[in-house]
């Protein structure tokens, strides 16, 4: 069946403006980390992609090495693209990055020039585009000279396989050393990529969060949910099926018991406020416009549907975030922060 977006799908999506750029993006972008590879049924992928689109998302991300099979999800991306969204390509955002593991042998992997220009063309050619929107430097290498990994960024917008630039998982040091030598290429650092979500509040205590207001530089938190664990998924323990039971990047030791009693008094809130949990997660991580969109994934429609419903909501009592303090006790962040999947940057 031919898919015809929705005609109201901008009426309520809020839009920000990406840092001192030109670029708006929604407050919700959809990320392609997991359920978009070989291990999820393509109609899911389908029907994920066109909610999103009809809620408002514009923005949708990637990185070469999400799958779970390396490539995988760009592929599954490009697929749909062409049979799904072929005439609608100029109102999306379409990003990858370039950082993790490939391909075997020296140049698979990190932030070489070598490897970043040659896996920007092979995603490109994964979903069969001719640029992406924005193309990131995924992970900050402690080998290579910044002022290589950077020019390579330049390079990747002067050839115009991209039309802007941005890293991810940097901290506040490297960010301030990276955005300076795009400023001196030309090519402007448009955003930054970190996690971010109640209980992993490591740009806070960087100073990155500040740094990248100060900078112009825009922010898209990745997991605001905390790997499902600020949803209504773990408040009655771990059920089966979860990322906690399939060893995808969420630890069940996280999940305590002393961590489920909190999550319900999270919960207890969040219906005080007229949301759901994730709701007032996602909302928690866009207050006061520190942070520009909030960058979640999906494995059903339906998830799609109720994050959305975080933008109708986006204001918070002093009390409010004092309870939420309480309850995301310290306890909990410092087990977060201790997570081998979700440690702050480099």
């Amino acid at each position: 069946m031919t898919y015809t977006p929705a005609e109201n799908r901008y009426e309520t999506m809020k839009y920000r403006r990406c840092g001192n750029s030109g670029l708006k993006l929604p407050a919700v972008s959809l990320g392609l980390w997991h359920n978009f590879g070989d291990d999820t049924p393509h109609q899911t992928k389908r029907d994920i992609l066109h909610t999103a689109f009809d809620a408002g998302i514009t923005h949708f991300d990637l990185a070469n090495n999400y799958g779970p099979r390396p490539g995988a999800a760009e592929s599954a991306f490009g697929e749909i693209l062409k049979t799904d969204f072929a005439g609608y390509r100029d109102e999306m955002i379409i990003s990858s990055k370039a950082g993790y593991r490939m391909w075997d042998g020296p140049y698979g992997e990190w932030g070489s020039r070598k490897y970043l220009m040659s896996s920007c063309d092979a995603s490109l050619k994964r979903m069969g585009l001719d640029y992406v929107d924005i193309f990131y430097s995924h992970r900050f290498d402690p080998d290579t000279p910044l002022e290589e990994t950077m020019g390579a960024l330049d390079s990747i917008v002067r050839q115009g396989k991209a039309l802007y630039v941005g890293i991810s998982s940097y901290n506040t040091e490297r960010t301030r050393q990276a955005v300076a030598i795009l400023n001196d290429l030309g090519t402007p650092c448009v955003i930054h990529q970190p996690s971010y979500n109640m209980l992993n509040r490591w740009v806070e205590h960087d100073g990155l969060k500040d740094a990248l207001q100060e900078l112009g530089v825009g922010s898209i938190a990745f997991t605001p949910l905390a790997q499902g664990m600020l949803t209504n998924k773990y408040l009655g323990g771990i059920p089966e099926g979860s990322r906690a039971t399939q060893g995808k990047s969420l630890n069940p030791s996280m999940v305590s018991e002393r961590a489920i009693a909190n999550l319900n008094k999270l919960n207890d809130l969040a219906k005080q406020r007229g949301q759901t949990l994730a709701q007032m997660a996602i909302a928690w991580v866009l207050r006061n416009g520190g942070i520009t969109t909030a960058l979640i994934g999906a494995s059903k429609p339906s998830q799609v549907t109720d994050c959305v419903g975080a933008v109708a909501n986006l204001e918070f009592t002093t009390e409010e975030l004092d309870l939420i303090d309480e309850y995301a006790d310290e306890e909990q962040i410092n087990l977060w922060a201790l997570s081998s999947e979700n440690k702050g940057a480099i």
